[in-house]
């Protein structure tokens, strides 16, 4: 069996122990560690140690970069028991989800990894005797924020990105989930990452952002969590002129055409949804189900949900673990006693078992009124939330009502339909008959209050890069 790791920060290649606060197990309220809480200096001297290991990194080959990235990545992977034991403990999802976690992370960052061989410019046409390039060059120190919901996969999608693009990073990953950082930084320390090109950091989020986002050495900032703090950490970089990633709150809407299959696409969102006990921003959740088909999906949904089984993240029997703490089982107590209060009919689960740890059932309500708050704020736990439309477009317009624009889902056999769902849907991500809303070679990110820029793909590599547009007079004189 193996044990909760120690958790230190990493500064300038150097592990550094501080005081800090307890890790709790959201399984059975254990106490499994301490989080160290970083304090002024600690962030300086991090932020010293990313300006000069961006000197270093900057000027190394990209096929140098992407050797040690990759050698890095094949240690995560024999490591992944380890690292998935870790996150189970301390994030509460099933060991089956939290090694599909870390191997996900391995994903998103070798193909980052392979393709920041290929961060081409262009040579743009010119009269005889000019020639203008463009180039794209590394930004340089990058400040990243994680949450605690992918305590791997997360800081693993802003460090690939960053380190392949050229650029050095300071982690500040989530205190509640640290494991998956520090490990994640072991095996780039054991794979020869120079010191200083990688730092990990712990404590108070608002004055660690503070401090970050102010320092000159720090060039852009990359962000995943709330919107509310996501808004504030903008208006933080606007501040000072920096760009920023934001991936930000979602609410996914799945729409059911009539022509769907009701039992097959309940099947799948059911799956979709199980993944870390619907604590996913790209999670399903607003079910616009088509009149024709309703009462089938309704009664699918039923019968595959009540299999679900909720409970200690290692037993093996348990389909999903908790909810990460107490504060987010009650958030959701409250959102269903709300939309049943208004109307809402309780499909399966709603009514918590007594026992240790934040254990919250697998929850699916019907015939959902707009103005419940569920359907309004994001619930982030494992709770769906089905209503009935008579259209494609009455599902669109409902669908876009709330100001997330993140992921969203379909299920239909129309081609008709697919092409208005991939019109309409004011969604950063589709997927149309599935539930996977991206892979490592595309594109990730919000609009509307989502946020902004990218994570996967070539276009979030370019995040991390700026350009320059070089003229050159080659006859002067």
């Amino acid at each position: 069996m193996h044990s909760y790791p120690e958790i230190q920060m990493l500064i300038a290649g150097a592990w550094r122990r501080v005081p800090g606060d307890p890790i709790t197990n959201p399984s059975d309220g254990t106490v499994i560690g301490w989080v160290p809480k970083a304090g002024a200096q600690d962030l300086d001297d991090a932020v010293q140690a990313a300006a000069r290991g961006f000197e270093i990194w900057r000027k190394t080959a990209p096929a140098a970069r992407a050797q040690i990235m990759l050698g890095a990545i094949a240690l995560l992977r024999e490591r992944a028991p380890e690292i998935a034991h870790a996150i189970s403990l301390e994030q509460g999802k099933t060991l089956a989800q939290a090694n599909a976690e870390v191997l996900r992370g391995c994903d998103l960052m070798t193909w980052d990894a392979n393709e920041g061989k290929r961060l081409y410019g262009r040579v743009v046409p010119a009269e005889p005797g000019m020639r203008h390039t463009v180039v794209r060059e590394p930004l340089g120190v990058i400040a990243a924020f994680t949450p605690w919901n992918f305590p791997m996969s997360s800081p693993a999608r802003k460090v690939g990105g960053a380190l392949a693009a050229g650029c050095s990073i300071i982690l500040k990953a989530a205190e509640e989930t640290p494991a998956g950082a520090v490990l994640l930084a072991k095996a780039f320390m054991d794979a020869g990452l120079p010191a200083g090109v990688l730092n990990v950091v712990f404590g108070d989020p608002a004055m660690i952002s503070a401090h970050l986002i102010a320092s000159p050495a720090v060039r852009g900032i990359t962000f995943t969590g709330s919107t509310p703090v996501g808004k504030h950490l903008a208006g933080l970089a606007a501040q000072y002129m920096k760009p920023a990633i934001l991936e930000l709150g979602g609410h996914a809407p799945v729409v059911i055409c009539e022509d769907a299959d009701p039992d097959k696409a309940a099947l799948a969102c059911v799956k979709g949804k199980l993944n870390n006990a619907g604590q996913v921003c790209v999670a399903p959740t607003r079910f616009f189900v088509h009149a024709d088909v309703y009462q089938l999906f309704v009664d699918a949904m039923r019968r595959h949900s009540s299999a679900i089984k909720a409970g200690h993240a290692l037993d093996p029997a348990s389909d999903i673990g908790p909810v990460v703490n107490q504060r987010r089982f009650d958030a959701i107590q409250g959102l269903v006693r709300d939309a049943v209060e208004r109307g809402a009919h309780v499909v399966c689960g709603g009514d918590p078992s007594p026992g240790p740890g934040h254990v919250y059932p697998f929850t699916v309500l019907s015939d959902v009124p707009d103005d419940a708050r569920a359907m309004n704020e994001e619930p982030f736990g494992p709770l769906c939330l089905i209503t009935r439309v008579d259209s494609v477009d009455e599902a669109i317009e409902r669908a876009n009502a709330l100001p997330y624009g993140l992921a969203g889902y379909a299920f239909t056999r129309s081609a008709a339909n697919a092409y208005k769902l991939s019109d309409g849907l004011e969604v950063g991500n589709l997927a149309i008959n599935h539930l996977v809303s991206a892979v490592s070679e595309t594109p990730f990110g919000g609009v509307k209050e989502s946020g902004y820029g990218r994570e996967g793909g070539i276009e979030g590599l370019e995040c991390y890069t700026q350009v320059k547009s070089i003229s050159h007079l080659m006859d002067w004189g």
